[in-house]
């Protein structure tokens, strides 16, 4: 259990910020932006749980921001070890397996796409495209970081499911797809 008793360290002062492992790193480091924006994406969330929406719903989105701190540890913690233990929490592919689980159920409920999507609709499916395009950018930045340090692999997967997810949940909020925006290519030339 964590214990925060002081909220302030000045440790990060010059710039620098501390791992799982104890190591240091700039906060400008591409580990870093992956992981804060991973934290934006979870506030996102949290605005998205806001609005009026279904219990199952609410459930799920629960879940998914409890993961996206693990997952935030997980990118927080050096090593090519990815395996979970006591001192390393990692995200692990059951997690990734619910999250498709969770996608195929809500898309038995939905009409093929016709066109692509725009952004909008009901306001707890417009919070949740926001949530989306912000996962879309922290699998981005994962990406980065994966690419100069190593990150989890399944992490890596994790977030790229979670961005499905998300698209899938405000079709599915949009009154089962029949409220989706639909773009109309060239519409206003």
């Amino acid at each position: 259990m964590v214990r925060l008793t002081k909220i302030y360290t000045r440790t990060g002062d010059r710039g620098e910020t501390g791992l799982v492992d104890g190591s240091r790193l700039p906060k400008s480091a591409p580990r870093m932006a992956a992981i804060g924006d991973v934290d934006e994406l979870n506030s996102a969330i949290g605005v998205a749980l806001t609005h009026d929406l279904p219990e199952a719903t609410r459930a799920q989105l629960g879940r998914i921001q409890n993961e996206l701190f693990d997952l935030g540890a997980d990118f927080a913690t050096p090593g090519p070890d990815y395996a979970p233990s006591e001192m390393s929490l990692r995200i692990v592919p059951s997690q990734v397996e619910r999250l498709e689980a969770e996608i195929d159920a809500m898309n038995a409920d939905l009409e093929s796409l016709r066109s692509f999507i725009l952004p909008g609709g009901d306001p707890g499916a417009a919070a949740i495209h926001l949530a989306r395009a912000i996962c879309r950018r922290a699998e981005r930045s994962a990406v980065t970081a994966d690419a100069d340090v190593g990150l989890n692999p399944t992490g890596l997967a994790y977030i790229n499911r979670l961005s499905d997810h998300l698209f899938v949940l405000a079709r599915w909020l949009n009154r089962a797809g029949a409220g989706d925006i639909l773009w109309k290519p060239g519409a206003t030339r």
